[in-house]
C-alpha cells in the first residue's frame, strides 16, 4: 500500500504516450482531408480511439474561462485577479469593467459575495456557473483551494482550524459587509469561522448562504456519510493516506490523493458513468457534436481532482462525521469553543436538494438549530425539488430555482439595497430588481416544506449514535 501513490503514477507515465496516439488516431479517421475517413466503420473506429483517449489521458485543473457576462443586458468584461495568495489557497475575484459610467457606478455599489468552494477533491472550477450567474448581479470573490502535492512539505502541515483561519482572514479583508455562501463541505467551516468571529466580538458577514452540507451528519446519513461514520480513523489514515512522491513539489507531504477520490467518486454509480462513456461514444459515431462537447466539457472537470491534506482530511472525517462536534458543542479551534449561538447579525439561508445524495436531506437544515441567536425572522430554508447535489449549485435548477431566492436573500439584506432602489428608478438603464422576482418567495425555516421532520430524524440519529458507541 505504501506504493501505491508511486504505482499509479508510473502507470500514468506508461499510459500517456498511448492516449497521445490514441488521439492521433482518432483524428486519422476523422478529418475530412484523411483518406482513412472514407473506409468502412471509420466513425466507430475514430469515436472508439477518441473514447480510448479520454479514458487514459491525464486531467489537468482546468481553467474559470470567465472573460465577460451580462450586466443589466450590458456584455461586460471580467478579469480575474489574485486578492490573497497563502500557501494553501488563493482568494480569486472576478472584477467587471465597463465603458458606460453609470453601469459601472452601479455594479461598484451591488452586493458583495465570498463563495468558498469545497476542498473535498475537485477544484474550485467545478463552481464556474455559479460564479458566472453570480456576477450578474454581485461582486464576486472565491476561495481557490491549492493541489497539496504542489504545497513542498517544509511549508508545514494544513488542518482544519487551518481553513477555519483562512475563511475569517478572507472575511475580513474584503470586509463586513459581505455575504458568505459556502458549498458543501465548507458549510462546517464557514459557520465555524463566522461563530468565532461572533464570539470575539468582531463584525460578522450580512449573511451566510449553505448550501448542501453536512451541518449535521447524523440525519438521513448518505453512503459518503455510512463510510465516515462506520471506519475508524486509523482506517483512514492506514488505508488512504499517502506520501506525495518525489516528482511534485510536495514530495513526501503525507496526502489524500485526489485518485483515490476520483475512483471513490466513479464507485458510487459506476454504471452511470459507463452509460454517459458509451451514450459519448454513439454521440461520435453519429456525428451529435452537441451532445458530445457536453460530456467532455462535464468530464473534463470532474475528472480533474486535487491532493488533500491528510490532516485536514482527518481531522474533518474526526470532526464531522464521527464526533459531530459542532452540533454537539464540542468543538474548539486553537483552544476556543465554537458557538453558533452567537451569531446575532447574520441572516442564515440553507439550501437543499430534493435528490442530495451526498448531503442527506435535513443535514444542511440543521443549522438554523445551532443559531439560535440569529432572530428567526432571518432564518430562511429552500428545497430544491427535483435537484441533486450538483443541481443545487449549476445546471437548469440553480439557474432557475436555487440562483433567483438566493439573490433575492442577499438583496433583501444587503446594506446597499435602498441605494440601489433608489438608483433603480432614477437611472434610465435600470439595473435588475434587487428585491428579487416577482412572486418569488423566502420560505421561513420554520416552516419550510420539504425535508426530513427533525423530531423523527434525530430520534433516528441518537439511536445510529447510540448503536455506534456501544462495546464490541
Amino acid at each position: 500500500m505504501s506504493m501505491l501513490y508511486q504505482f499509479y503514477e508510473t502507470q500514468r507515465a506508461l499510459l500517456s504516450p498511448l492516449a497521445e496516439f490514441a488521439s492521433a488516431s482518432s483524428k486519422l479517421y476523422s478529418h475530412p482531408l484523411s483518406p482513412f475517413t472514407h473506409t468502412p466503420q471509420a466513425p466507430r473506429v475514430s469515436a472508439g480511439l477518441n473514447l480510448m483517449h479520454r479514458l487514459s489521458k491525464e486531467y489537468e485543473k482546468p481553467e474559470f474561462n470567465i472573460h465577460s457576462v451580462k450586466a443589466d443586458g450590458v456584455e461586460v468584461a471580467v478579469q480575474q485577479q489574485v486578492a490573497i495568495e497563502k500557501p494553501f489557497c488563493r482568494l480569486l475575484r472576478f472584477k467587471r469593467f465597463a465603458d458606460d459610467m453609470p453601469l459601472l457606478k452601479a455594479m461598484k455599489e451591488q452586493p458583495t459575495v465570498l463563495v468558498v468552494a469545497p476542498l473535498s477533491g475537485h477544484h474550485s472550477t467545478l463552481l464556474r456557473e455559479t460564479v458566472r450567474e453570480l456576477l450578474q448581479h454581485h461582486k464576486v470573490y472565491i476561495t481557490d483551494w491549492t493541489d497539496a502535492r504542489m504545497v513542498p512539505a517544509e511549508v508545514g502541515p494544513f488542518h482544519l482550524d487551518d481553513y477555519v483561519e483562512y475563511v475569517q482572514e478572507f472575511i475580513r479583508h474584503i470586509g463586513p459587509e459581505v455575504h458568505v455562501i459556502s458549498v458543501c463541505q465548507p458549510t462546517v467551516p464557514v459557520l465555524a469561522a463566522i461563530s468565532l468571529m461572533a464570539s470575539r466580538g468582531e463584525q460578522t458577514p450580512r449573511t451566510m448562504t449553505m448550501m448542501g452540507g453536512p451541518i449535521d451528519a447524523r440525519l438521513s446519513p448518505t453512503a459518503v456519510n455510512n463510510l465516515a461514520m462506520n471506519k475508524s480513523l486509523e482506517w483512514f489514515e492506514n488505508n488512504v493516506i499517502f506520501r506525495v512522491p518525489t516528482n511534485y513539489p510536495g514530495s513526501q507531504r503525507l496526502v489524500y490523493p485526489g485518485f483515490m477520490q476520483h475512483t471513490g467518486f466513479i464507485a458510487m454509480n459506476p454504471s452511470h458513468h459507463a452509460r454517459s462513456h458509451y451514450d459519448y461514444f454513439m454521440d461520435l459515431v453519429r456525428g451529435d457534436g452537441e451532445s458530445a462537447d457536453f460530456h467532455t466539457n462535464f468530464y473534463d472537470e470532474y475528472n480533474a481532482v486535487l491532493d488533500m491534506p491528510a490532516e485536514y482530511y482527518l481531522d474533518t472525517i474526526k470532526t464531522v462525521f464521527q464526533d459531530f462536534a459542532l452540533v454537539n458543542g464540542t468543538w474548539t479551534v486553537k483552544g476556543e469553543l465554537v458557538r453558533p449561538q452567537d451569531i446575532k447579525t447574520t441572516a442564515l439561508l440553507t439550501v437543499e436538494g430534493e435528490k442530495d445524495d451526498i448531503s442527506g436531506a435535513g443535514q444542511t437544515r440543521a443549522a438554523h438549530d445551532l443559531c439560535t441567536g440569529v432572530d428567526r425572522k432571518h432564518h430562511f430554508h429552500h428545497d430544491a425539488m427535483g435537484a441533486g447535489h450538483y443541481g443545487i449549485f449549476s445546471g437548469r435548477r440553480w439557474r432557475e430555482d436555487v440562483y433567483p431566492r438566493l439573490r433575492t436573500f442577499i438583496a433583501q439584506h444587503d446594506a446597499s439595497k435602498a441605494v440601489a432602489l433608489k438608483r433603480t428608478r432614477t437611472r434610465p438603464v435600470a439595473m435588475a430588481k434587487v428585491a428579487g422576482q416577482p412572486g418569488l418567495k423566502l420560505v421561513p425555516a420554520v416552516k419550510a416544506p420539504g425535508s426530513v421532520a427533525a423530531p423523527t430524524a434525530r430520534k433516528n440519529a441518537a439511536k445510529a449514535s447510540s448503536k455506534r458507541q456501544q462495546p464490541k
